[in-house]
């Protein structure tokens, strides 16, 4: 058994070669809304030098950038940790994941794993998600995985020529424990 996957999915490293599938990626400007904001485009050069930097990247402050793949080793999309606060056992994360595959499971699997080592070995005790309230998939997963929505951030974001909101969910290590046993 391997903690860093599922009956859909297993969490690696990034690889060199992975800048094709986060070129690919680039591509869909909706899902960058979605996910942060759109950045200005990227050369194929410079996918290059940000996959070949986020394989040698080591976790920082427990920090950490995972792939998510399928069983078949097909590259889905994206999870990273961040605001790691070990002291208060907090932290945050965020993911994305390529439209061709949504609505599989993969997401909600990614997160579960995610948690379950965060929470399980690493004792953290509470985990953090921001969420534009565009996003009703990601709003539908959150809570559909028990998520509590603890907040919301009233026109934190600009984008597609509108302030919008950002909602802030969480979740407990006992609400986990609770939920996966």
């Amino acid at each position: 058994m391997n903690i860093w996957q599922g009956q859909r999915i297993r969490l690696r490293g990034v690889e060199p070669g992975d800048w094709e599938a986060f070129d690919r990626w680039d591509q869909d400007s909706e899902i960058a809304r979605l996910c942060y904001h759109i950045e200005f485009p990227r050369s194929q050069e410079g996918t290059k030098k940000f996959a070949a930097e986020a394989a040698l990247a080591q976790p920082r402050d427990h920090a950490y950038r995972w792939m998510i793949e399928t069983l078949d080793g097909i590259p889905v999309g994206t999870i990273n940790t961040h605001s790691c606060e070990p002291r208060h056992g907090t932290f945050g994360y965020g993911l994305a994941v390529a439209r061709e595959h949504w609505r599989k499971g993969y997401a909600a699997e990614a997160i579960r794993l995610v948690l379950a080592y965060y929470f399980r070995e690493l004792r953290y005790q509470k985990a953090t998600a921001h969420v534009y309230a565009f996003n009703e998939a990601s709003i539908r997963l959150h809570e559909k995985l028990g998520f509590q929505l603890e907040g919301r951030l009233r026109r934190m974001v600009y984008t597609d020529d509108a302030y919008h909101d950002e909602l802030i969910y969480g979740m407990t290590a006992e609400e986990f424990a609770h939920a996966y046993p």
